[in-house]
């Protein structure tokens, strides 16, 4: 019991950290640190492989896997994808 209570202590405190560091954050800086945190994503999909192809008899751990690898794969290319677009903002019309 007191290893979940610790846990979400933590929990509560990186999210408190997280809402002050990010609304510190100019908004000139946004997009390359997102495109950073989109870079440090890809080490989920690395993670999620690598449960999905274990060599478990159990097959709920397969399936989890299996559905880890797409939503990771998913956040990583919607974040490029959102990110490309706020670069494209700042591009000259011609």
């Amino acid at each position: 019991m007191d290893a979940i209570l610790f846990l979400v202590a933590l929990f509560v405190l990186a999210l408190f950290l997280g809402v002050e560091l990010i609304t510190k954050v100019p908004p000139t800086l946004h997009t390359p640190l997102m495109a950073g945190a989109n870079a440090i994503s890809g080490i989920t999909i690395v993670g999620a492989i690598v449960a999905a192809g274990a060599d478990t008899s159990s097959t709920l751990v397969n399936a989890l896997g299996f559905v880890a690898v797409t939503m990771a794969t998913l956040n990583v290319v919607g974040g490029y994808l959102v990110t490309n677009r706020m670069l494209a903002m700042f591009k000259r019309k011609s």
